[in-house]
């Protein structure tokens, strides 16, 4: 599931921008909370205000001044606008983080790089090998930083429903991620209260 927040001064233009959107897009979501890909339409102020709340988010900034200075995160995409296009945009947004070597997550003073799947002890320095499945872990757990997630959460949106994955299989990935993370570190990585997980990000 993508979570979606689109940012325009015309609320008719959002609207029916999302909509024309889900029609094509399947799995998409409107999240203004914790979405993976943010649409800004013109308002450059916007753009930064979002990207300070969202650091790791791919933000598309619609505009038709192409003259901006985009970060790594940021897609430029000049007006008029062609939905195949966006949609295609969108997709591969959706996978900006994993694929820049730029792109990272830092919580409680550890740092994750998707694309080289490691995690770094900011404090000591070490680099912890992870597994695919280990990185998609803590990106969920990552997203959901405020809330417990549930087993049936990660089943659905780690495992894409696999019904082959038992929770005891969840367990046992929770458990080896976080011996070869806490093994190293005296800070922990993954709580646990009443079945469901929590990342401890410091925030």
């Amino acid at each position: 599931m993508t979570g979606l927040l689109i940012s325009s001064d015309n609320s008719e233009f959002s609207e029916d921008l999302y909509r024309q959107i889900s029609r094509f897009i399947a799995d998409i979501n409107f999240d203004e909370e914790k979405p993976d890909v943010i649409i800004v339409d013109e308002n450059a102020a916007q753009k930064i205000a979002l990207r300070r709340q969202y650091p790791n988010v791919p933000i598309i900034y619609l505009s038709d001044n192409t003259n901006i200075e985009p970060d790594y995160l940021d897609i430029m995409l000049k007006k008029p606008i062609k939905l195949t296009e966006l949609l295609d945009i969108i997709q591969a947004a959706n996978h900006r983080l994993d694929n820049s070597q730029k792109g990272f997550l830092n919580f409680n003073r550890y740092e994750l790089h998707p694309k080289q799947k490691e995690l770094v002890d900011l404090v000591s320095g070490k680099i912890i090998k992870l597994t695919e499945k280990e990185v998609d872990v803590i990106k969920y757990l990552y997203k959901n930083f405020d809330k417990y997630v549930s087993k049936s959460d990660l089943q659905t949106h780690v495992w894409q429903y696999n019904e082959d994955v038992a929770t005891h299989t969840i367990e046992t990935h929770i458990y080896r991620l976080r011996q070869k993370i806490e093994s190293e570190s005296s800070r922990p990585l993954i709580i646990t209260e009443n079945g469901a997980y929590k990342l401890v990000t410091g925030k």
